[in-house]
């Protein structure tokens, strides 16, 4: 589609050409199931599993064994919730949240409140960020879980989650953290920033779709989690199924090429991402929604004041843009992390987001920035 400009990075990814390149011979040549341990073939499919379980591992530094594969962040993210809700009911029943997360964590939520839970959801500021003191007071020893994404899908802002650890652990409870839209964007150390548990998506950063996994700590504390499929005891009894080899192996090689050129990309892209805000903000009463110095590299939310995003996007129609998350972008509402944010219905529905990639031009961005000054001058 040479003719369209994508701008839609944080909804999904193209694969990057080496990344499908690796996947292709385990569609065919090397087809084997990695649960077969008797032959050859499963020994392969088995031996690229584990290699690609090590690649992701080096990426946010933690052991290979910490990581189970699943079919995405969402389904790591139900792994998590209900599994620990599961496996610590003696501890105790609530669950601290935020109001600006992804739909994947407030629904789950929403499942086991029914099923018991108490969920606590924290509230953010105009930049999106939550008050630490807010969290201290709401924890307490029956708290089980803390649920914190690491950078917001919308807005890109970044949330403090070292010393979101910090308080969490003081009261012996667990932090997970959606890195979706973070790993493979900003460095990851899930060591350093005491995170418990974590999922990634591998289509958020150059590898295929349907494939991610869950990081579960081993040590420091060890992460108890009732699993939530039965049929096989795949992935340490954690997530049965067959595995999906070449997904995996696809996951693997993305996390291989973010380590290495993350820098070198992140570098390009801040750079088109200023030069983009620079001049559409110029040409209005326009505002980015979040504290610009503490985002992703890649995303910029702007508020077009006074216009209505779907009508300025219908005008555009070669450039994909968004106005909120992918993922719930069939309901017709404001979106509830602007509105979190306290924007107004008005404000909220006049925002879109530009989302870049390592693919975005320069001469691709000098094309947007004219066709927004058509719209406005």
């Amino acid at each position: 589609m040479k003719d369209f400009i994508y701008l839609d990075y944080n909804s999904t990814t193209p694969v990057d050409k080496r990344v499908l390149e690796t996947m292709l011979p385990y569609f065919s040549e090397k087809f084997g199931n990695a649960a077969s341990n008797s032959h050859a073939f499963g020994w392969i499919a088995n031996e690229a599993v584990e290699s690609a379980r090590k690649k992701i591992s080096q990426l946010i530094n933690c052991s290979a064994q910490e990581i189970i594969f699943t079919s995405g962040a969402t389904e790591a993210i139900n792994l998590a919730i209900k599994g620990v809700f599961e496996a610590y009911q003696k501890k105790g029943n609530h669950i601290i949240t935020v109001t600006t997360e992804h739909k994947a964590v407030l629904d789950t939520c929403k499942n086991v409140e029914k099923r018991g839970a108490r969920i606590t959801y924290l509230s953010v500021d105009k930049n999106g960020m939550i008050d630490l003191d807010e969290l201290k007071k709401n924890i307490s020893d029956k708290t089980i879980l803390v649920a914190v994404m690491l950078a917001n899908n919308e807005t890109g802002v970044i949330h403090p989650i070292n010393k979101i650890a910090e308080i969490v652990h003081e009261k012996g409870s667990l932090l997970l953290c959606d890195a979706t839209q973070a790993v493979g964007k900003i460095p990851m150390d899930v060591q350093n920033d005491g995170i418990d548990l974590m999922c990634l998506s591998a289509h958020k950063f150059y590898g295929p779709k349907g494939i991610g996994a869950l990081f579960v700590r081993r040590k420091n504390p060890r992460v108890s989690l009732i699993p939530q499929m039965d049929g096989g005891g795949h992935e340490r009894g954690l997530r049965s199924g067959t595995l999906n080899v070449p997904a995996i192996v696809g996951l693997g090689k993305a996390c291989e090429i973010a380590q290495n050129e993350m820098k070198m990309d992140t570098e390009k892209i801040i750079f088109l991402r200023d030069y983009l805000e620079e001049n559409i903000l110029g040409m209005g009463n326009f505002s980015v929604n979040c504290n610009i110095n503490n985002r992703l590299p890649n995303v910029s939310n702007i508020c077009f004041s006074g216009f209505k995003a779907d009508e300025l996007i219908s005008k555009i129609k070669t450039i994909a843009l968004a106005t909120g998350s992918a993922c719930s972008s069939a309901i017709a509402e404001p979106s509830h992390v602007l509105k979190a944010m306290h924007l107004s219905d008005e404000d909220a529905y006049a925002s879109i987001r530009f989302s870049l990639g390592k693919y975005t031009t320069k001469e691709e961005i000098d094309l947007v920035i004219n066709a927004f000054e058509k719209i406005f001058f």
